[in-house]
């Protein structure tokens, strides 16, 4: 039994109790949360209360789970790249090609099947202890928690965007300066696979600066302040600046004018957007000291940044 516990937001009130709970402890299914709540494993401000009962904002909830075995999903003997690791955390450095969770398509393979063989215990976790993801063809550091309380201390830090990500991408397009794109992402209207920005999505900021810049392209650091699903993809692209070699975002293929022969080869071969996880930085769940992660690029991003600087002197 592991106790949990957070605030109500204050936008939450007038909801009912079972529908706070649904929303602030999301990983579990809503009949588990429902059995909890009616053989008092909840408490609201240290009383019990009734699933129908509306909540008036700024409460302290607690909530006694219990570890059980949640997953459907098989322990596979997947190399790991880990940077960091305790009895609470694990960093790993994810390569780019492998998917973090298993879904439609990719029912093995995947990093959560990779982390089960690494520590089965982790079986007793929502998505055995990933709180975050990075897409498929993105390469980088990523976190996962190792115990109940780890857990609810990293994604705690998640909904209260404390947690420091940053990124290296390199774009189509030479950046001129940095900026801030606040712009609410949601799935495409028409194409259920891609996100777009919406007004009618949730609220997204990415903040990106220039790092280098090139004839026709830009190595950018960005820093994400939400997390929504190919947010840095979308929200590049969205303001004219695709990420190289990304398949949905990234437009057609094309070679830019004055292109080295070592250019092209790059080019042709990078077949993933070219983003990178570069820093992770957050208060560890035991200590609550600060720790911090830098993951060099991988030697993909390496050869394209190398092929255009060297393109840049001829």
């Amino acid at each position: 039994m592991t106790r949990l516990s957070a605030q109500i937001p204050e936008e939450m009130a007038g909801m009912r109790l079972d529908q706070v709970l649904a929303e602030l402890f999301s990983d579990y299914s809503r009949s588990k949360l429902q059995t909890w709540l009616k053989v008092g494993r909840v408490v609201v401000n240290g009383a019990q209360l009734k699933a129908k009962d509306k909540v008036e904002g700024g409460e302290f909830i607690e909530l006694d789970a219990e570890a059980e075995v949640v997953l459907e999903c098989e322990a596979e003997a997947i190399p790991l790249d880990i940077v960091y690791e305790d009895e609470s955390l694990l960093i790993i450095n994810k390569p780019a090609g492998l998917v973090v969770h298993p879904a439609v398509g990719n029912w093995t393979g995947t990093l959560q099947n990779a982390l089960l063989n690494h520590v089965p215990s982790l079986e007793t976790l929502p998505r055995a202890g990933i709180v975050h993801r990075i897409d498929k063809e993105t390469s980088g550091l990523l976190m996962v928690a190792k115990t109940l309380p780890a857990h609810n201390s990293l994604v705690k830090q998640l909904q209260e965007r404390s947690i420091e990500r940053e990124y290296l991408a390199i774009t189509k397009g030479r950046i001129i300066a940095g900026a801030t794109i606040d712009e609410p992402i949601g799935r495409h209207p028409t194409d259920r696979k891609r996100y777009s920005v919406r007004q009618t999505g949730k609220d997204a900021v990415t903040h990106y600066r220039v790092v280098e810049r090139f004839a026709r392209h830009s190595l950018i650091r960005v820093k994400l302040e939400t997390g929504r699903t190919h947010q840095i993809r979308v929200h590049m692209a969205y303001v004219h600046f695709p990420l190289v070699g990304d398949p949905v975002y990234g437009g057609r293929f094309q070679l830019p004018p004055d292109c080295s022969e070592q250019l092209e080869i790059e080019l042709r071969a990078f077949k993933r957007q070219a983003l990178h996880a570069e820093k992770l930085g957050l208060l560890h769940p035991e200590t609550q000291e600060y720790c911090e992660w830098i993951q060099p690029l991988p030697d993909d991003m390496i050869r394209l940044l190398a092929a255009l600087r060297d393109n840049e002197q001829h």
